[in-house]
């Protein structure tokens, strides 16, 4: 796994915040850039969860959405995700940015091929009604990991190893097919992506002072962008299956 976003380094890197005291210019500075490059992973993050939108939509409603939830286009499109992030993360140091943009898009709208058949399963309005309430509850944890004083960093293994064990009981719910796990798997899976929209907003925020200046950054900003996309799409779809009234 890239250890792009790796911020245990010891002493004052070039970029670090300025130390209290110091130049309140340079502080502003640095507060400038900061908002600019949360801003810039904000913006991509959200024009990606838009195209996802449009492409499961547009695939829902010309059909593409039935001929994608049987056969083998099935687990094509449902694994090409997971391709994507595979190579996002162990290609990026020898990827350049704009190859790194072109993936990004792309998997975007393979993500919304592959979720264009939940309009197969729930009804068009509570889809709505669940987008808009993870978009909200996204806004308020996303706030509170960028100006909360309490640090966060010691939950992330906490919440990596709630992924897997979410990956694993969903597996193993694909055989059982017990409607009650399925709610308790579900229940846990929203606590948990909002733990992560909290968590990474965090993260991402303190990489800023070891990223400033580097020409890394632009690749930092997307790769920042695919975590809070990730964890807002997880997000809506745990919530989904949890609330979303059915067809």
């Amino acid at each position: 796994m890239s250890d792009w976003n790796d911020t245990q380094r010891s002493g004052q890197a070039f970029g670090s915040v300025p130390r209290a005291g110091g130049d309140v210019a340079g502080r502003a500075t640095y507060d400038e850039g900061l908002r600019s490059y949360m801003l810039l992973i904000y913006n991509y993050m959200a024009s990606g969860v838009l195209l996802t939108g449009i492409v499961a939509l547009s695939a829902a409603m010309t059909g593409i959405a039935y001929a994608l939830a049987s056969g083998p286009l099935m687990w094509i499109v449902a694994l090409a995700p997971l391709g994507f992030i595979l190579a996002m993360n162990f290609g990026l140091h020898k990827m350049s940015q704009g190859t790194l943009q072109v993936l990004f898009w792309s998997f975007a709208v393979v993500m919304g091929l592959s979720l264009s058949t939940i309009f197969l399963v729930f009804t068009g309005e509570s889809i709505a009604v669940t987008f808009f309430a993870t978009a909200g509850a996204f806004a308020g944890l996303s706030l509170y990991g960028y100006t909360t004083k309490k640090d966060l960093s010691g939950f992330g293994t906490f919440l990596i190893m709630g992924v897997i064990g979410l990956l694993i009981a969903s597996v193993v719910n694909i055989f059982l097919q017990s409607e009650a796990m399925a709610f308790v798997i579900s229940a846990i899976g929203v606590l948990v992506f909002a733990g992560l929209t909290a968590y990474d907003t965090q993260r991402l925020k303190n990489d800023y002072q070891y990223l400033r200046g580097t020409e890394f950054m632009g690749k930092a900003v997307i790769m920042g962008a695919t975590s809070l996309y990730l964890d807002f799409v997880n997000m809506f779809m745990f919530l989904l299956n949890f609330l979303g009234s059915r067809e």
